[in-house]
C-alpha cells in the first residue's frame, strides 16, 4: 500500500476547480473523473465559493482522483490558505456514496461578501459539465 504523497485520493470540487482545463492550467493531472453530489451541504458563494451544512439540501460537483501534492497545489501554493480539507460522503450513482476529501472554507461568506463574475463563471461551468446549479450569492 503507498503512503507517499503520490497516493491517489478522490476529491469533490463544487468551484471552478471542477474544470479540467483549469486543474491542467496548474500542472494538476485530473484523473478518473466522476459526477457527485453531497447531502446536507449547500453551495453559498461569497467572495470564493464554499459548502455550508444544511439539511436537505444537495450540492453537485464531480470528483477527480489527485495526489497529495496535488491539492497542495491547488490551495496551499495558490494562496487559498483558508480553505482546509474535510472528510464528506459523495454519492457517485443512484447506489454508491464513497468517501472524498473536499476543501471548504472554516468561516461562511460574510453577509455582504458577492462576486457576481464568479458566480456567472461557476454558472457557466455547471453548465458545461451538465450539473444542476443550486448556488447562491450571499
Amino acid at each position: 500500500m503507498d503512503n507517499s504523497s503520490q497516493r491517489l485520493n478522490d476529491v469533490f470540487f463544487y468551484g471552478l476547480y471542477m474544470d479540467e482545463e483549469i486543474l491542467k492550467s496548474k500542472n494538476v493531472n485530473p484523473r478518473n473523473k466522476r459526477v457527485a453530489v453531497v447531502h446536507n451541504y449547500e453551495l453559498r458563494i461569497g467572495k470564493m465559493a464554499t459548502l455550508l451544512r444544511k439539511i436537505d439540501a444537495k450540492a453537485y460537483g464531480l470528483v477527480y482522483s489527485l495526489t497529495h501534492d496535488e491539492v497542495d497545489i491547488l490551495y496551499a501554493k495558490s494562496g487559498l490558505t483558508d480553505y482546509v480539507a474535510e472528510s464528506l460522503l459523495a454519492k457517485i450513482d443512484d447506489k454508491s456514496s464513497i468517501p472524498v476529501l473536499c476543501c471548504n472554507l472554516l468561516n461562511p461568506p460574510a453577509e455582504d461578501e458577492t462576486n457576481n463574475e464568479y458566480y456567472e463563471k461557476l454558472k457557466n461551468c455547471m453548465e458545461k459539465y451538465k450539473l444542476p446549479f443550486q448556488g447562491s450569492v450571499v
